[in-house]
C-alpha cells in the first residue's frame, strides 16, 4: 500500500508523496472483446487477431479507454482514505495514451500525489497522476491526472 490518510491534514502533508506500484495485469483478448462489447467499438485493431496481426501494431491492442478504465482497479493498492464517511470520483484533469497496449503484455500502474486541496474544514480533493506502465516498454500506456473527493 503506498498511502493510507485518515484526515484532510494527513492528505495535504502527503503531496509528492511516491505511491509505489500496483500488482501485475495480464491483457488477455477476452478482456479487450469483452470492453468492445459493454462500448459497442468493434474497430479492428482491438477485436480482429487476423486482421490485426497485419496491421500497425503486429497484433490486437487495448482499447485506450479500457486502459483507462483499469485505473479504477489500480487506485486502492496506491492510495486509500481511512475513516471517511465518503469519497468520490471526481474526474480527470489530464489524460492521455503514449502507447498502445499489446494483446498479451502485462501492464502495471505507478502514482504520485500530486495535489491535496482542502475544500471547507472536512473534505480534501486529491489528484494523483497514474501512470500505466507497459513491461518491457519504455512509453507508458496510460497517464491521467486522476480527481478524487474524500469526505471525514
Amino acid at each position: 500500500m503506498g498511502l493510507v490518510f485518515s484526515s484532510v491534514a494527513e492528505a495535504v502533508a502527503a503531496v509528492g508523496c511516491d505511491l509505489g506500484h500496483s500488482d501485475w495485469l495480464a491483457i488477455d483478448q477476452n478482456r479487450i472483446d469483452t470492453f468492445a462489447r459493454a462500448t459497442g467499438d468493434f474497430q479492428w485493431i482491438h477485436v480482429d487477431p487476423a486482421r490485426a496481426a497485419q496491421g500497425p501494431f503486429g497484433g490486437t491492442v487495448a482499447h485506450g479507454y479500457l486502459t483507462f478504465s483499469l485505473i479504477n482497479m489500480f487506485l486502492p493498492e496506491l492510495f486509500r482514505a481511512d475513516g471517511m464517511k465518503m469519497g468520490i470520483n471526481y474526474g480527470a484533469d489530464r489524460l492521455r495514451f503514449p502507447a498502445p497496449v499489446p494483446v498479451g503484455s502485462r501492464i502495471r500502474a505507478a502514482g504520485l500525489l500530486v495535489a491535496a486541496e482542502p475544500i471547507g474544514a472536512d473534505a480534501v480533493q486529491t489528484t494523483v497522476r497514474m501512470t500505466i506502465e507497459i513491461e518491457a516498454s519504455p512509453k507508458p500506456g496510460c497517464v491521467a491526472d486522476i480527481l478524487g473527493r474524500y469526505y471525514f
